[in-house]
């Protein structure tokens, strides 16, 4: 198994045929996503591993000591193998059970983000087990997205949620008619700037915790601005922008990582009307086929988008490790915890 060199936090030419190129809808392979991940989001001593397997296949990790963990963040969507066109079960099954060889007698390694619905996540579960691990599966968190009728235009989508959005959404937008300014933007320069600090000071006037990462959400909308999968959207009251929120469109998809609005204007629901104009405008210019409202299993998405999908993670452990052999009895304790107390036997 090839570790290839991160350089500069910048991927090395030979991932370059690994990529997914924009505009097909796989934003989290492609190289705008991962190499903002690499710049803004990696947690302190962690470094980037990719690992390249003997039939076409890139796995993205992080290093700790001696410690592996997928490449996910805080922001993650997404964890996969990166694999070559052509590269099906046979090879994810061998990449498992090469990076399985390496991680014997080595600390658990944490794999999150995981689609179960993925065949790519089976074949590579698979060879982990192959070669002697140990895996503990948990869920990790929920997906609110929703797939739409082809052609579906915004008077059609809006007849189509709860009585009480709808109700909402007519009675805000005919408020903010004249009084509160949208602006859409798609490209770099300096409005894209000038958005992006708006989205900053909204965020600071915003209910929600600290960022992580700071920089990672500028970075990121920088980055597909370049390869025109950024829709951000500003909503100013004046000069004073109190809501924004920036969407990632590609190949009919459209998820939104992140929205805010500034709490000192909330009795105008303005993060209410930026929603539903910036889904006016996916649907009806952009023409998606999906909405995608993110991680986490916030109320107000399932107004907006109607399935949940489950993210998953695994635990590979080597029993023979300390550490994996502890974890393991945890696990099992957590087993017998529960049987004992009739809520039934985890997966």
């Amino acid at each position: 198994m090839e570790r290839l060199a991160i350089t500069e936090h910048a991927l090395p030419a030979a991932c370059e045929p690994f990529l997914a190129p924009p505009g097909i809808g796989d934003v989290f392979s492609g190289r705008a996503w991962l190499e903002t991940t690499l710049r803004h989001a990696l947690p302190a001593r962690a470094q980037p591993e990719f690992l390249l397997a003997g039939q076409g296949v890139l796995l993205p990790l992080l290093r700790t000591g001696r410690r592996m963990a997928s490449l996910t963040t805080p922001y993650s969507l997404d964890w996969r193998p990166l694999a070559l066109h052509g590269a099906g079960p046979d090879a994810l099954h061998a990449a498992g059970r090469e990076l399985g060889a390496q991680l014997r007698l080595c600390p658990p390694t944490r794999i999150e983000a995981l689609d179960p619905d993925d065949p790519a996540t089976a074949a590579l579960l698979d060879g982990l087990r192959a070669a002697g691990l140990v895996l503990l599966r948990f869920d990790h968190f929920g997906l609110w997205q929703e797939v739409l009728p082809p052609g579906l235009g915004w008077a059609a989508y809006l007849a189509s949620r709860p009585p009480a959005l709808r109700n909402t959404i007519a009675r805000r937008l005919a408020r903010a008619a004249g009084r509160l300014d949208f602006t859409l933007l798609d490209r770099p320069g300096p409005a894209l700037e000038d958005g992006i600090a708006a989205f900053a000071a909204v965020r600071a006037r915003s209910w929600k915790p600290d960022e992580p990462f700071p920089e990672f959400d500028g970075a990121l909308m920088r980055a597909l601005a370049q390869t025109g999968e950024l829709r951000l959207g500003v909503l100013r009251a004046g000069s004073v922008p109190v809501a924004a929120q920036y969407w990632i469109v590609s190949g009919g998809w459209a998820c939104v990582p992140k929205l805010f609005h500034a709490e000192e204007a909330r009795a105008d629901s303005p993060g209410t009307v930026l929603t539903a104009l910036m889904i006016r405008h996916l649907l009806e210019t952009d023409r998606v086929g999906t909405l995608d409202f993110g991680r986490g299993d916030d109320a107000y998405k399932r107004q907006w988008v109607g399935a949940r999908r489950q993210r998953i993670g695994v635990l590979a452990l080597d029993p023979r490790h300390p550490e994996g052999l502890a974890a393991l009895l945890r696990h099992a304790a957590g087993h017998l915890r529960r049987g004992l107390s009739g809520d039934g036997m985890a997966r």
